[in-house]
Protein backbone atom coordinates (compact mmCIF):
# COMPACT_ATOMS: atom_id res chain seq x y z
CA UNK A 1 0.00 0.00 0.00
CA UNK A 2 1.36 3.30 -0.97
CA UNK A 3 0.80 6.06 1.24
CA UNK A 4 -0.12 9.81 -0.84
CA UNK A 5 0.81 12.51 1.43
CA UNK A 6 -2.31 14.83 1.51
CA UNK A 7 -1.17 18.31 3.15
CA UNK A 8 -3.61 20.87 1.89
CA UNK A 9 -1.15 21.14 -1.54
CA UNK A 10 -3.01 20.67 -4.65
CA UNK A 11 -3.16 17.53 -7.17
CA UNK A 12 -3.23 14.93 -4.54
CA UNK A 13 -6.31 13.66 -6.21
CA UNK A 14 -4.88 13.07 -9.39
CA UNK A 15 -2.35 11.10 -8.48
CA UNK A 16 -4.39 8.91 -6.72
CA UNK A 17 -6.24 8.66 -9.45
CA UNK A 18 -3.22 8.10 -11.95
CA UNK A 19 -2.16 4.87 -9.21
CA UNK A 20 -5.55 3.49 -9.71
CA UNK A 21 -4.95 3.41 -13.50
CA UNK A 22 -2.11 1.79 -12.85
CA UNK A 23 -3.97 -0.79 -10.98
CA UNK A 24 -1.61 0.31 -7.36
CA UNK A 25 -2.97 0.24 -3.96
CA UNK A 26 -2.70 3.42 -2.49
CA UNK A 27 -4.72 6.37 -0.07
CA UNK A 28 -4.28 9.41 0.84
CA UNK A 29 -3.55 10.50 4.56
CA UNK A 30 -3.28 13.41 6.49
CA UNK A 31 -2.22 11.66 9.15
CA UNK A 32 1.25 11.93 10.69
CA UNK A 33 0.94 8.39 12.29
CA UNK A 34 0.04 6.50 9.44
CA UNK A 35 2.54 8.58 7.23
CA UNK A 36 5.23 7.57 10.03
CA UNK A 37 4.52 3.92 9.52
CA UNK A 38 3.58 3.97 5.47
CA UNK A 39 5.12 0.97 3.90
CA UNK A 40 5.85 3.56 0.79
CA UNK A 41 5.06 7.26 0.31
CA UNK A 42 4.39 9.48 -2.24
CA UNK A 43 5.08 13.16 -1.70
CA UNK A 44 3.19 15.44 -4.38
CA UNK A 45 1.71 18.95 -4.34
CA UNK A 46 1.58 22.19 -6.50
CA UNK A 47 1.25 25.50 -4.50
CA UNK A 48 3.90 27.19 -2.35
CA UNK A 49 6.70 26.39 -0.16
CA UNK A 50 5.94 29.03 2.59
CA UNK A 51 2.07 27.54 2.89
CA UNK A 52 3.42 24.29 2.76
CA UNK A 53 6.10 24.04 5.07
CA UNK A 54 3.66 26.04 6.84
CA UNK A 55 0.62 22.87 7.12
CA UNK A 56 3.51 20.62 7.53
CA UNK A 57 4.56 21.92 10.67
CA UNK A 58 1.42 22.41 12.27
CA UNK A 59 0.16 19.16 11.62
CA UNK A 60 3.49 17.12 12.63
CA UNK A 61 3.77 15.78 9.31
CA UNK A 62 7.25 16.97 8.90
CA UNK A 63 8.11 14.78 11.35
CA UNK A 64 6.79 12.30 10.54
CA UNK A 65 8.04 12.55 6.74
CA UNK A 66 11.62 12.74 8.06
CA UNK A 67 10.83 10.04 10.59
CA UNK A 68 10.05 7.68 7.27
CA UNK A 69 12.74 9.17 5.62
CA UNK A 70 15.21 7.70 8.38
CA UNK A 71 13.74 4.84 8.08
CA UNK A 72 14.76 3.83 5.02
CA UNK A 73 10.73 4.21 3.56
CA UNK A 74 10.97 4.56 -0.11
CA UNK A 75 9.36 7.94 -1.06
CA UNK A 76 8.73 9.82 -4.60
CA UNK A 77 8.40 13.61 -4.30
CA UNK A 78 6.74 14.89 -7.28
CA UNK A 79 6.79 19.32 -8.19
CA UNK A 80 6.45 20.84 -4.62
CA UNK A 81 7.09 17.37 -3.54
CA UNK A 82 10.49 17.26 -5.00
CA UNK A 83 11.10 21.38 -3.89
CA UNK A 84 10.55 21.18 -0.10
CA UNK A 85 12.37 17.90 0.80
CA UNK A 86 15.82 20.47 0.20
CA UNK A 87 17.20 22.39 2.94
CA UNK A 88 15.49 25.73 1.80
CA UNK A 89 13.31 28.05 -0.91
CA UNK A 90 13.87 31.09 -2.39
CA UNK A 91 9.78 31.73 -2.55
CA UNK A 92 10.21 32.03 1.25
CA UNK A 93 12.69 32.43 4.26
CA UNK A 94 10.80 29.43 6.13
CA UNK A 95 13.35 25.68 6.00
CA UNK A 96 12.14 23.22 4.47
CA UNK A 97 12.53 19.15 5.41
CA UNK A 98 16.02 19.66 4.65
CA UNK A 99 15.91 15.66 3.27
CA UNK A 100 18.91 16.40 0.64
CA UNK A 101 21.12 19.08 0.77
CA UNK A 102 21.01 22.09 -1.24
CA UNK A 103 17.73 24.65 -2.06
CA UNK A 104 15.16 25.55 -4.38
CA UNK A 105 15.42 28.37 -6.74
CA UNK A 106 13.40 30.50 -9.14
CA UNK A 107 13.69 30.70 -12.15
CA UNK A 108 15.91 33.74 -13.49
CA UNK A 109 15.62 33.73 -17.79
CA UNK A 110 17.86 36.14 -19.76
CA UNK A 111 15.32 35.43 -23.12
CA UNK A 112 12.10 37.11 -22.54
CA UNK A 113 9.92 35.16 -24.98
CA UNK A 114 10.18 32.83 -22.23
CA UNK A 115 7.32 32.88 -19.52
CA UNK A 116 7.14 31.97 -15.98
CA UNK A 117 5.57 29.80 -14.51
CA UNK A 118 7.08 27.28 -17.15
CA UNK A 119 4.29 24.73 -18.34
CA UNK A 120 3.76 22.18 -20.34
CA UNK A 121 5.47 19.52 -22.46
CA UNK A 122 9.08 19.45 -22.10
CA UNK A 123 12.24 16.83 -22.71
CA UNK A 124 14.15 15.65 -20.06
CA UNK A 125 17.72 14.50 -20.31
CA UNK A 126 18.84 11.57 -18.34
CA UNK A 127 22.14 12.38 -16.80
CA UNK A 128 22.25 9.07 -14.80
CA UNK A 129 21.03 5.92 -14.44
CA UNK A 130 18.30 5.36 -11.44
CA UNK A 131 15.60 2.30 -11.25
CA UNK A 132 12.55 4.61 -11.46
CA UNK A 133 14.21 6.01 -14.90
CA UNK A 134 14.24 2.43 -16.32
CA UNK A 135 12.62 3.04 -19.65
CA UNK A 136 13.02 6.07 -20.12
CA UNK A 137 15.83 8.03 -22.47
CA UNK A 138 17.08 11.18 -23.11
CA UNK A 139 14.24 13.14 -25.59
CA UNK A 140 11.18 12.11 -23.92
CA UNK A 141 8.87 14.46 -23.11
CA UNK A 142 6.95 14.95 -19.45
CA UNK A 143 4.64 17.36 -18.20
CA UNK A 144 5.65 20.76 -16.31
CA UNK A 145 4.24 23.71 -14.32
CA UNK A 146 6.45 25.38 -11.55
CA UNK A 147 8.30 29.01 -11.33
CA UNK A 148 10.81 27.12 -8.98
CA UNK A 149 12.76 24.06 -9.20
CA UNK A 150 15.31 21.75 -6.95
CA UNK A 151 18.95 22.42 -6.80
CA UNK A 152 20.60 20.15 -5.35
CA UNK A 153 23.90 21.08 -3.24
CA UNK A 154 25.88 17.29 -4.84
CA UNK A 155 26.07 17.52 -8.78
CA UNK A 156 25.64 13.18 -8.00
CA UNK A 157 22.48 13.63 -6.72
CA UNK A 158 21.29 14.87 -10.27
CA UNK A 159 19.41 12.30 -12.50
CA UNK A 160 17.30 14.08 -15.25
CA UNK A 161 17.89 17.72 -16.47
CA UNK A 162 15.55 20.01 -18.60
CA UNK A 163 16.29 23.03 -20.62
CA UNK A 164 14.06 25.94 -20.35
CA UNK A 165 16.17 28.99 -21.02
CA UNK A 166 19.20 26.70 -19.60
CA UNK A 167 19.22 23.34 -18.32
CA UNK A 168 17.54 22.63 -14.51
CA UNK A 169 17.39 19.49 -12.63
CA UNK A 170 14.14 17.74 -13.07
CA UNK A 171 14.63 14.78 -11.02
CA UNK A 172 17.27 14.30 -8.37
CA UNK A 173 17.84 10.76 -5.97
CA UNK A 174 19.14 10.45 -2.45
CA UNK A 175 19.15 7.54 -0.73
CA UNK A 176 15.31 6.22 -0.58
CA UNK A 177 14.06 9.13 -1.85
CA UNK A 178 13.77 10.21 -5.09
CA UNK A 179 11.83 13.40 -6.84
CA UNK A 180 11.11 14.48 -9.94
CA UNK A 181 9.99 18.61 -10.92
CA UNK A 182 7.53 17.08 -14.03
CA UNK A 183 3.84 15.35 -12.80
CA UNK A 184 4.11 11.56 -13.59
CA UNK A 185 0.58 11.59 -13.18
CA UNK A 186 0.17 14.45 -16.10
CA UNK A 187 2.60 12.71 -18.22
CA UNK A 188 0.66 10.26 -20.15
CA UNK A 189 2.53 6.22 -20.45
CA UNK A 190 6.02 6.88 -19.36
CA UNK A 191 4.51 8.98 -16.51
CA UNK A 192 1.93 6.27 -15.54
CA UNK A 193 5.36 3.64 -16.03
CA UNK A 194 7.20 5.52 -13.56
CA UNK A 195 4.46 5.37 -10.75
CA UNK A 196 3.62 1.75 -11.45
CA UNK A 197 7.74 1.38 -11.18
CA UNK A 198 7.80 2.78 -8.08
CA UNK A 199 5.63 0.32 -6.58
CA UNK A 200 8.09 -2.32 -6.94
CA UNK A 201 11.34 0.15 -5.83
CA UNK A 202 13.27 -1.14 -2.61
CA UNK A 203 14.48 2.46 -1.50
CA UNK A 204 17.56 1.39 -3.60
CA UNK A 205 19.22 2.13 -6.79
CA UNK A 206 18.81 -1.59 -8.15
CA UNK A 207 16.61 -2.01 -11.20
CA UNK A 208 12.89 -2.80 -10.33
CA UNK A 209 12.58 -5.87 -12.83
Amino acid sequence: MITIIDYNAGNIRSVLRACAEVGVSAMTSSDPGVVAKAEKIIFPGVGAAPSAMEYLKKTGLDTAIKDAFMSSVPILGICLGAQIVLESSEEGSQQCLGLVPGKTVRFKLKDKLLKIPHMGWNEVKVVKSHALLDGIKSGDEFYFVHSYYPDPADRQNIYAMTDYGGDFCCALGYKNLFAVQFHPEKSGRLGLQMLERFTRWEGNNLTTQ
